[in-house]
């Protein structure tokens, strides 16, 4: 019997051996990036791979900057269609193999976040930086064996896709906070309100802790929670409720949370699946402005406002409102970050400490939720139960019966084929 490791699929052309030498010249994973295109490779060929990461890839490679060598995919029709469509000339059906044989330099991850931690150190480990879709892994415990894996000096490194911390409006607000511009950040407000109907949990691995990690604060809200702190700064304390109050799921499908920054800020979080009216909101009230952002699943310049004090000055006025051109948050504009950072040999955001935040924190409003209690900040580690499950195992949360390792054992995960984005 065939199985998906016994075989590659879609491939556009066979590698002869005189290719095959070739590619272990020119393509190696530890060659310098400098002078030559980055090879990237994409892991899950569903709706978030297809409809934002290879366009993203696609708009790098006619700058000149990416090449596209190769996707992957469990289901072989999904990823013949996929190189088909998007002109990917090679597909295969097993991770190992295309790491072998086409030595990507980067790695996009486009799977569910069950498979997140194997993959991820699959390619670490065959020297390929990875950008790997939120959410990043299941848990604390998980995101830092990934990091374990990382290069120690200059790569490679593991970065999550946070694309709403990226373009115009992020940078100029959070540059305005930083240099003190509207003074003191107060009272802030974080929201993601969607709706999800039932059909969208009828996929088998949604609303599930083994496959999908969490509820709405793990796989929607945490973009904007990302973008909060990326503004904020650290937090140190939260306090959370957590609800099931529609869907049949195992996971929550709302959530509120108090969070206390280490600025001395306060702000709510609001994550909800059961919301008509949709929207993404921060509002951030300083000292002598706020500063607001409504959008849905993206923002340009336009989607951000400021709102000066009445004693605010008419200079201080104009350069608040100067956002400059129009960048939209994107893929592609933290993709092109991370190309830059990869051949700089840095540390791109979003990765180590400052990609692990955002986590520790949706961990901590988890078990503030179930257990009732104020988290503070750097608390759940080793040896406490939410540093190896959202739902640290808490009666009414956690799954009934056993669950299945998420994990293999194997040295490497096959790719799954991602129904569609968050």
């Amino acid at each position: 019997m065939r199985t998906a490791r016994d075989a590659i699929t879609s491939k556009t052309t066979e590698h002869t051996e005189s290719e095959a030498a070739a590619e272990e010249s020119t393509g190696h994973r530890n060659a310098p990036l400098d002078g030559r295109r980055i090879r990237a490779a994409v892991i899950g060929t569903g709706a978030i791979a297809s409809g934002s990461h290879l366009p993203a890839l696609a708009a790098l490679a006619a700058e000149g900057e990416v090449e596209v060598v190769a996707a992957v995919d469990i289901d072989a029709e999904a990823v013949r269609r996929f190189c088909a469509d998007g002109g990917v000339p090679n597909g295969y059906t097993d991770l190992d193999r295309m790491l072998a044989e086409q030595r990507p330099d980067l790695v996009a991850v486009c799977t569910p976040p069950t498979l997140h931690r194997e993959q991820t150190v699959t390619a670490l480990r065959a020297g390929a930086w990875v950008w790997c879709e939120k959410p990043p892994v299941p848990s604390l415990a998980d995101f830092d064996a990934v990091q374990a894996q990382e290069g120690a000096d200059g790569g490679p490194y593991a970065s999550i896709v946070f694309q709403h911390r990226f373009g115009s409006g992020a940078r100029h607000v959070r540059r305005l906070i930083a240099d003190g511009a509207m003074g003191r950040p107060l009272v802030a407000h974080c929201q993601t309100t969607w709706y999800r109907d039932a059909a969208y949990y009828a996929v088998p691995w949604r609303g599930k802790w083994e496959t999908e990690g969490g509820g709405p604060a793990m796989g929607h809200g945490i973009h904007q929670m990302d973008l909060l702190l990326d503004l904020l700064g650290p937090w140190s304390e939260v306090r959370a409720m957590a609800g099931r109050l529609v869907h049949d799921v195992q996971t929550e499908d709302v959530s509120t949370a108090l969070v206390r920054f280490g600025s001395g800020a306060l702000a709510t979080v609001v994550n909800s699946v059961l919301s008509p009216d949709e929207v993404s909101r921060i509002r951030i009230d300083c000292e002598h402005a706020t500063v607001e952002l409504t959008h849905l699943y993206g923002h340009g310049n336009d989607n951000w406002r400021i709102t000066p004090a009445p004693d605010a000055r008419p200079g201080d006025m104009a350069a608040w409102q100067d956002f400059g051109a129009d960048v939209p948050s994107s893929h592609l504009a933290q993709l092109r970050e991370l190309v830059a950072s990869m051949r700089a040999g840095e540390r791109p955001r979003s990765s180590g400490a400052d990609g692990r935040t955002s986590l520790e924190l949706i961990t901590a409003l988890y078990k503030s939720a179930f257990t009732d209690a104020t988290v503070h900040a750097g608390e759940i580690g080793p040896g406490d139960p939410y540093y190896t499950a959202l739902h640290g195992g808490a009666p009414g949360w956690a799954p009934a019966t056993p669950a299945t390792p998420a994990i293999p054992a194997t040295p490497a995960t096959p790719a799954t084929h991602e129904e569609a984005s968050a």
